[in-house]
């Protein structure tokens, strides 16, 4: 053999090896990644081949699975009661993606979930099993009365209810929401349809419950009267405080005042002033209780990181750096202070469970096609926020405001409720912006436990009512009434 036909032959040796190793990291390095690629159609095309699993609410799936006819993605999502349950499932369209419960469990409600195979054969085969199911925990009568309170206002926010005891989510509802199955499909009156809701000024497509954050305004007193009780800054609920209405700031001339006369809240007991509503007492409580007792409670029931439901949550904040006017403005609720419709519940069911947080879930069991579990959701404890005692003397002052206090409209015939209503101020110019409405309660069995807790959120911004209706006992505690009635019925 010449040297010419020599290095022609490894220079051919050489591109033949080149491209082995090429064809190597491209089957087997990089085979997923561009298996997965948003631009490979091929797997688009796949997952809209077959039926899709069911999102599940009281033993009736609330999804569905149509043709569509004279496309190559085979089948398309549609929804029942759509606009009620999107908080709940997301959605999943042709061309916009996935949200929420239909992209957390997209595998298992594809079929792509290995937990799905039933055989090695199966493996072998590569042959995708049916798509599973999502069963949630949602109560359908208390989502209902959720939603219908909420419609019924013609009114942006949200509801949050649940079950004290587990962490159950048994509603999660949003206004205005909108339909998952208008944006199902990859037609251009899908795209328009998107298009219009991801424009509308009214944010429909945003979920109120759990992704975004608004002062609490008055109902974050029960957490200064806890985080106050549990430092020892106040020990005796009844026993008369220091506290003069108005109240100034410190560090400051700026005096905050109470919605009563003034002479109703003079230095009067936290029991008292929770019954009322008076400033002056959790501002106080909050400045002597300072930023960091106040803060290390408020993260004991969950604030300041992302909770996992398990669809992912906005967290709720409470600053670390406060001076003392600030911490004093977040026993009120306001200042710096933010929180979730959902972190809100959290706080209102820690308290109704003695203390006790349970971290609360969305997805109460996975199951196949053939109905076997995949995987079922335990009840779990996320914290104990504060002790029993500390938690009975807020449920004693909750239940106080109800019978005798700014909280008697969400009372119910025969049953204990604990209940807090309060208003939010916000925006740039607070004189200027209608503030927001919320309330929070829990109701009581017989034997002592709560099966319910609520947190309600009214933004009135485009509502055709009057400043001087807009209050959380005024609009908010009617729907809590409602959602706790629907659950106690159960």
């Amino acid at each position: 053999m010449n040297k010419t036909v020599r290095r022609a032959a490894v220079f051919c040796g050489v591109l033949v090896l080149a491209l082995l190793i090429r064809a190597t990291w491209v089957q087997f390095v990089r085979g997923d990644a561009l298996a997965e690629h948003d631009l490979n159609r091929r797997v688009k095309i796949d997952t809209f081949a077959q039926p899709r699993g069911d999102i599940v609410v009281g033993g009736r799936a609330i999804t569905g699975s149509v043709p569509t006819p004279g496309s190559d993605f085979k089948y398309k999502r549609v929804y029942r009661d759509g606009p009620m349950y999107a908080p709940v499932t997301g959605f999943f369209s042709q061309s916009q993606g996935q949200t929420f419960l239909e992209g957390v469990h997209d595998d298992l409600l594809s079929g792509k979930d290995r937990r799905l195979l039933g055989s090695p054969l199966d493996t072998l085969t590569g042959e995708r099993p049916a798509g599973g199911d999502v069963i949630t925990t949602i109560d359908p009568k208390a989502q209902r009365a959720a939603y219908k309170g909420l419609t019924d206002l013609d009114a942006k926010g949200a509801v949050v209810a649940l079950d004290p005891r587990s962490g159950r989510i048994l509603a999660m509802a949003s206004t205005p929401s909108y339909d998952p199955s208008v944006f199902a499909g990859i037609s251009g009156k899908d795209g328009a349809a998107f298009k219009k809701l991801n424009e509308d000024k009214r944010k429909p497509l945003n979920s109120r419950a759990f992704r975004e954050t608004y002062p609490p305004g008055s109902t974050f007193k029960i957490l200064t009267a806890a985080a106050a009780l549990e430092h020892g800054t106040v020990t005796d609920i009844d026993a008369r405080s220091k506290a003069r209405a108005p109240y100034r700031l410190p560090l400051s001339s700026t005096t905050i005042g109470n919605v009563v006369p003034d002479s109703m809240c003079d230095k009067v007991s936290m029991k008292t002033a929770m019954q009322w509503s008076c400033n002056n007492v959790f501002l106080d409580a909050a400045l002597r209780t300072g930023k960091d007792g106040m803060r290390e409670t408020a993260e004991k029931f969950g604030f300041n990181e992302e909770q996992f439901m398990p669809v992912r949550t906005a967290p709720s904040a409470y600053p670390e750096k406060l001076d003392e006017p600030q911490t004093a403005l977040t026993g009120m609720g306001q200042g710096s202070v933010t929180t979730t419709p959902l972190q809100m519940a959290m706080v209102t069911a820690g308290l109704a469970n003695d203390g006790k947080v349970m971290k609360p879930y969305l997805v109460k069991e996975l199951r196949g096609s053939d109905l076997s579990t995949v995987a079922k959701t335990e009840p779990q404890e996320l914290n104990r926020a504060v002790s029993e005692s500390t938690a009975r003397k807020v449920q004693e002052m909750m239940e106080h405001t109800v019978t005798d206090g700014t909280g008697d409209k969400v009372a119910i015939e025969g049953v204990t409720v604990g209940g807090k209503p309060g208003t939010a101020q916000h925006g740039a110019h607070v004189r200027d912006e209608r503030p927001y409405a919320w309330f929070v309660s829990y109701a009581k069995r017989s034997d002592g436990s709560s099966p319910v807790a609520v947190a309600v959120l009214v933004d009135p911004q485009d509502m055709d009512i009057s400043r001087s209706e807009i209050a959380g006992g005024k609009l908010g505690a009617p729907i809590a009434k409602a959602v706790m009635k629907a659950v106690l019925k159960r």
